[in-house]
Parts: structure tokens; sequence; C-alpha cells
């Protein structure tokens, strides 16, 4: 090694920092997921459920005209029928804010080694 030439330390400080900008990116990009709230419904409004943006059910609204003591089965299919649709678009969310970031990290020529 020559003194002074770096040794290939400058590429490796520089993907450290990448890396490292990356990792915050993607913690943020997590974070906001969690606070974010999408919605999804079935029988033309009749249920609605919330998830956030990782998929947790955060709530649930049933129109009293879903509920038929006599059906139960009906409004158990409304249900998760809109739980499905609510989480379809958390989904749908992770890909717009998660996508980029994990292809970065591993998916298309980026850091190998990474769970990504």
């Amino acid at each position: 090694m020559i003194p002074g030439d770096g040794g290939g330390q400058p590429d490796m400080q520089q993907l450290l920092q990448q890396a490292q900008k990356m990792q915050q990116d993607l913690a943020a990009a997590q974070q906001e997921l969690a606070e974010s709230i999408v919605e999804g419904s079935s029988g033309g409004g009749l249920v609605k459920a919330s998830v956030n943006g990782t998929g947790e059910l955060e709530g649930l609204v049933i129109d009293p005209k879903a509920v038929d003591p006599e059906d139960t089965e009906t409004l158990a299919d409304l249900v998760l029928a809109a739980v499905r649709d609510a989480t379809a678009s958390a989904e749908q969310l992770q890909q717009q804010k998660l996508g980029p970031l994990a292809q970065g990290l591993g998916g298309g020529g980026g850091m190998p080694g990474l769970p990504f």
C-alpha cells in the first residue's frame, strides 16, 4: 500500500454512508406507514375497515342496515371483504413508500447481503 492513496478506504466509507442513509430513509418510511391510515369498504359502503400502512386493523364501522340477525354469514363476508380491501390498499401504500428503498438495498443491484 502506498501512503496517501487511501487503499480504497474512501469508497468503503462512501458505501457505509450510503447504507446508513438508506437505513434511515427506510426507518422513516416505516414510521410513516405505521402512522398512515387507509380504508376499505364492501357492500356499497355498508361495512368500512381502516388499517394502518403496515396492515394492522385500526377500525371497523358497520352500518345498521347490514345487520340481519337471521343472516350473520353475509355480515361476516362483508367484514372480511372490507378488511381485505383495506389491506390491499395498505399493500399498495407499502409498495409506494418502501419499494424504491427495498430495490436500492438489494433487489436490483444494491448492497449484497442485506435482507431486501
